[in-house]
């Protein structure tokens, strides 16, 4: 970006904050915008949070997405606007975007245009109404579930079809729905696959596992429960065949893998029952080498009544007459019947794991038959068809919030006329703080306190940092800077304020940290007198500590003398007393020699120098303060307070006096109000001061007298 020196347009400056500053007021203004040198720029960056400033629009403008707006992109927001519009004036309207001026001499122009007009038909506007950024703030209002939206996403209410409505709905049911742009869910083109793919794998298990099916279904329509039978006892059969097996292993086996008799001792002395945990914990019956399970007489009383379901719902049927005379169970008959049954539980086993089985059999088969799955997808490629209007959309909300923001951030980063000239706030200010009988009108938001306050003291103005809080919303951190007025009375810790946020909602605030700095040149006229009255008292308060400290000292002296006796005090020393009261004596007539010294020497001067002298004396003690002061107020910078919240402010913004003022407003009594002065409780003053300083005159004019200073002015 380089300045082009050739350019016609004649820039428009004023001169505000001790620099000059660019006018933007038109839209020709907007579209040479580039050509203006970068160093006339006020800020060159600046943060998208912590503003005043619509959050959305921010966003919209850092195109790079990292929290920072610079110049390349305040340039690209502004040649795309100057682009989309007719007439570029309109971007100083605050009152929307009218249709007529979205120019459509593109593709990308013609697309935006059309979009704004279905968006004013979808608010229920005309084509002469005007775009507000209102229009756009609920997506869900542009993107109803009854029309196409671009989204790929088919919610129930595109078609009208009940039939398809309801396919649709359990395709959601049972493979959960997306939402669309306008909040309802639907489906799209994976979610049907892959809806059909499920329902042809449930229709393809149950057409294996039919009841025609022996190898499947060997207890017919029995089969679930008996298995269940089967598996309820497989474990306990399984151990008993086991140790009957390792007991033909060898004989000594026997006796170890039945139960010892001590075990029974355990059920010697209470009540058992048929549930028993002990007794469900021995084996199924009495172990012996190649030994049958007993299905009646024999079998553990536990497992009697599991083992007589067994054998009535699944031995039985499926050994027919070979269990139907036997009462007891071959480990060979065992392992058959297991077989028998581990077709079925395979089968289980591989049951699809998908909610679509409880749509039914029956169901999912007319599903299959059905041409729903043509119809959705018809639906999903038209909403699919209908995307350059989502697309376009976006394009139409960037272009409505610029029209309404764009100006209003060109004012605080180009140039800062918001701040200094159109008498209102900038962005930066979040606020008024009102605080010891004044308000503060430049108030900043502060995300890191210790970081700002590193920083903040170059800009040269008094700061109060200050805690506020609200019911139930977060805390907020802020820095007002204290501008007019006296800041003498201000206290740091618990001192109390009320905050009003550009919202109008009041937070009470509390003052944390004060960064001292001179206010006013009366203030720094003043601030000798008022530390040598600080000194004074200070001192005044220090004395009478020590003196206070002294009583109690000899108090307790006192008290102990009483308790224990001590030789008689010695007697009254005159000599020592009247050395004090001489001291005493000469002090005072040096002072009075002093004050009488300098009273002879005023007098000597003409009647015409003597208040040079006293003018000269108070330029002496207050003179340097109130240069020190000028100094300060002068170099007072708006620059460093916004540098330490991620600005990159180019220019000295200078705070001066006269402008300070306007920033900080001091408590006045409203015109044409009345005002009574009696003050029922006003202190009575005392005489002693008055006759103090009449005594002083009068010593002083007794020495001059004395000396004869008067008789040489007489002469």
């Amino acid at each position: 970006m380089q300045k082009n020196d050739n350019s016609l347009h004649k820039w428009r400056f004023f001169r505000s904050g001790g620099f000059d500053q660019v006018a933007l007021d038109s839209g020709d203004d907007l579209k040479h915008l580039a050509e203006l040198d970068p160093k006339l720029w006020t800020v060159l960056n600046c943060p998208t949070t912590g503003l005043e400033f619509p959050p959305r629009t921010a966003a919209l403008m850092d195109v790079d997405g990292d929290g920072q707006i610079r110049v390349p992109e305040i340039l690209a927001a502004v040649k795309w606007s100057c682009e989309r519009l007719v007439n570029a004036d309109v971007l100083f309207g605050k009152d929307g975007l009218p249709l007529s001026e979205i120019a459509d001499h593109d593709a990308e122009g013609a697309g935006i245009k059309a979009t704004a007009q279905l968006i004013l038909q979808y608010m229920g506007k005309s084509a002469d109404d005007a775009l507000q950024v209102s229009d756009l703030t609920d997506m869900t209002r542009l993107f109803s579930p009854d029309h196409f939206n671009g989204d790929g996403v088919v919610a129930p209410d595109l078609t009208t079809e009940p039939a398809l409505q309801h396919l649709i709905g359990e395709i959601i049911d049972t493979q959960g729905g997306l939402p669309d742009r306008s909040g309802v869910n639907g489906v799209n083109a994976e979610t049907l696959s892959r809806f059909y793919e499920m329902v042809e794998n449930v229709l393809d298990w149950h057409a294996k596992g039919t009841e025609s099916n022996q190898q499947f279904l060997p207890l017919g329509d029995k089969t679930a429960e008996g298995v269940a039978i089967f598996e309820s006892v497989k474990a306990k059969v399984d151990d008993y065949f086991v140790r009957c097996q390792l007991a033909a292993f060898d004989d000594r086996a026997a006796d170890a893998l039945n139960p010892a008799p001590s075990v029974y001792g355990v059920l010697n002395n209470r009540a058992i029952g048929s549930t028993d945990s002990d007794i469900a914990a021995l084996p199924l019956a009495a172990i012996d080498a190649g030994k049958s399970l007993p299905l009646g007489e024999g079998v553990n009383p536990a497992w009697a009544a599991a083992i007589d379901k067994l054998k009535s719902n699944v031995l039985r049927p499926l050994l027919g007459t070979k269990a139907g005379s036997i009462d007891t169970l071959t480990a060979d008959q065992w392992e058959e019947v297991s077989a028998r049954l581990s077709a079925w539980r395979d089968w289980q086993a591989a049951r699809p794991d998908t909610d679509v089985h409880k749509l039914g059999v029956e169901r999912l088969q007319a599903i299959i038959a059905g041409d729903g799955r043509e119809k959705i997808a018809a639906l999903i490629q038209q909403d699919l068809a209908a995307k350059s209007f989502a697309a376009t959309v976006d394009a139409v909300e960037k272009l409505v919030r610029f029209q309404r923001d764009l100006v209003t951030l060109l004012h605080n980063f180009v140039s800062l006329s918001d701040f200094y000239r159109d008498h209102k706030k900038a962005i930066f200010q979040v606020g008024t703080l009102y605080l010891d009988q004044r308000s503060c009108e430049l108030v900043l938001s502060v995300n890191d306190q210790g970081r700002h306050a590193a920083m903040a003291p170059f800009s040269g103005c008094y700061l109060v940092y200050c805690t506020c809080e609200r019911k139930d919303e977060a805390p907020l951190s802020i820095v007002a800077a204290l501008t007019a007025g006296d800041v003498d009375e201000l206290m740091v810790a618990g001192r109390k304020g009320v905050f009003y946020d550009r919202q109008g909602r009041d937070w009470l605030a509390t003052v944390n940290k004060v960064v001292t700095q001179p206010v006013s040149l009366r203030q720094a006229f003043w601030s000798p007198y008022t530390r040598l009255a600080a000194f004074i008292e200070a001192q005044l308060h220090k004395f009478a500590a020590s003196r206070d400290k002294d009583i109690e000292t000899k108090s307790a002296e006192t008290v102990s003398a009483v308790a224990v006796p001590r030789a008689a005090p010695s007697n009254f020393d005159i000599a020592k007393f009247a050395g004090i009261f001489a001291a005493f004596g000469l002090a005072v007539g040096a002072i009075g020699t002093s004050l009488a010294a300098i009273g002879a020497g005023l007098f000597t001067l003409a009647w015409w120098q003597i208040p040079l002298v006293f003018v000269a004396v108070i330029l002496l003690i207050s003179g340097p303060s109130v240069m020190m002061a000028y100094m300060t107020l002068r170099r007072r910078n708006l620059g460093p307070l916004l540098d330490a919240n991620g600005w990159a402010v180019n220019t000295r913004a200078r705070i001066n006096v006269p402008f300070g003022s306007s920033l900080t407003g001091l408590a006045a009594l409203p015109a044409g109000s009345s005002r009574s002065l009696v003050d029922p409780f006003e202190e009575k003053k005392s005489q002693w001061k008055t006759w103090l300083v009449l005594a002083v005159i009068a010593v002083v004019i007794a020495t001059l007298w004395y000396r004869g200073v008067f008789a040489g002015l007489i002469e």
